[in-house]
């Protein structure tokens, strides 16, 4: 929407008494607490930039702005049954306007409004009313049994995805993700990493000591893999949700007060998980000059006043190696487990392809292995060094 001006009255100024028994005495006529709208009028203005959707956004803030209906209710589904329309039962449609990924439609019944954002697979739902009673029921009436929830799949387990929209600031929707057991999956790691991961695999909410979770190691290693096997092995005591934008998390604060201190219906009391993949620059041993705040909030996160009496932990995924990390991140009991996800050695290597083929003597990286079975070659160009010397 366009710019919005707030014009407030002058206020008057009051006439002060002129003897004590008028001060002492009631007014003969009390004065009415005036509405808000009355008070601190708003203008809104519309330019071209508006869309038809912003203009009915506009449309239906105005019987709540004015207190005609003073009353508001509202509901975010994250995928809406096919078909379904989500307009309550005698619904009059007074705005519609679509667009090519969003629509946006405004309609009323007696004594209420509705609000229906669309996009791809989710909606808003607000609806204003004369009381909050009716507020609530037309709500009701509108998104009861109206998200598509499907069977849960034994190889599937259901993650959160954290996000700051532009429309609805931080935001998080679910999916269901595949994901292998640990028994399946284990045959990937080299044999300390398999170890350590039996462990890990293994523990339980009674078990948690530390707070950070630290995979590192090269890329194509299988981190990712190991977490979505986590996420499957943890969820009946964890919630497991992935960051989409980690470089923002830990440098806006009412960000990480949403996901890390907020309360989350959808963890129903368990744990929670925060996985950061690929956070290089947030915990390598520049960090503190290099991100700021940043990396002081994560470990006030971890064990500091900011994640006091909160079940949550924070796993984090990256490349560089341990002797690069800052040393505030490794230090013993932060960690819940640190784990270094190296290549398979040779031997490993060659028994997990069933061909010594393509594996080169310091054996191969997971995603090298694919690459092998899939017949295209695992060669990955060396990293340039520094020369000691000039050349020209």
């Amino acid at each position: 929407m366009g710019p919005m001006s707030v014009t407030p009255e002058k206020p008057r100024r009051p006439v002060p008494p002129t003897s004590r028994s008028r001060q002492s005495r009631p007014s003969a006529q009390a004065a009415e607490p005036q509405d808000p709208y009355r008070v601190l009028p708003v203008h809104l203005r519309l330019d071209d930039s508006d869309s038809p959707s912003d203009v009915i956004d506009a449309l239906f803030l105005s019987r709540f702005t004015t207190g005609e209906q003073p009353f508001a209710r509202g509901a975010s589904l994250d995928t809406v049954k096919s078909g379904l329309t989500l307009l309550p039962p005698d619904a009059a449609v007074l705005r519609q306007a679509r667009d090519k990924d969003r629509s946006a439609i405004l309609a009323e019944g007696e004594g209420w409004t509705v609000l229906i954002s669309r996009w791809s697979r989710g909606a808003d739902v607000t609806v204003a009313a004369v009381t909050d009673e009716l507020a609530e029921r037309v709500l009701h009436s509108a998104v009861d049994d109206a998200e598509d929830e499907p069977e849960p799949q034994p190889e599937a387990v259901t993650m959160g995805f954290w996000y700051v929209s532009p429309r609805r600031g931080p935001y998080r929707t679910t999916r269901q993700i595949s994901a292998a057991t640990w028994e399946e999956l284990r045959g990937n790691y080299t044999a300390p990493v398999a170890d350590a991961m039996d462990h890990l695999m293994k523990l339980t909410a009674d078990d948690v000591t530390g707070r950070l979770l630290l995979l590192h190691g090269p890329p194509g290693t299988g981190k990712t893999s190991a977490l979505r096997t986590l996420a499957r092995s943890w969820r009946d005591w964890c919630q497991v949700d992935c960051v989409l934008d980690p470089e923002r998390l830990f440098n806006d604060v009412g960000y990480l007060m949403d996901i890390a201190i907020g309360e989350d219906e959808a963890t129903g009391g368990r744990w929670r998980l925060l996985l950061l993949e690929d956070c290089d620059e947030l915990i390598r041993g520049q960090a503190k000059h290099q991100a700021g705040q940043a990396l002081s909030r994560l470990l006030n996160l971890t064990d500091g006043l900011l994640g006091q009496g909160r079940n949550v932990l924070v796993g984090i995924t990256t490349n560089e190696d341990l002797e690069r990390l800052h040393p505030a991140v490794v230090r013993p009991g932060r960690c819940l487990a640190r784990i270094e996800v190296g290549p398979l050695t040779r031997a490993e290597a060659v028994s997990w392809l069933g061909t010594s083929e393509g594996v080169g003597r310091d054996g191969a990286t997971l995603a090298e292995l694919y690459a092998l079975r899939r017949g295209s070659s695992a060669t990955v160009p060396a990293p340039a060094r520094a020369a000691d010397g000039l050349y020209l």
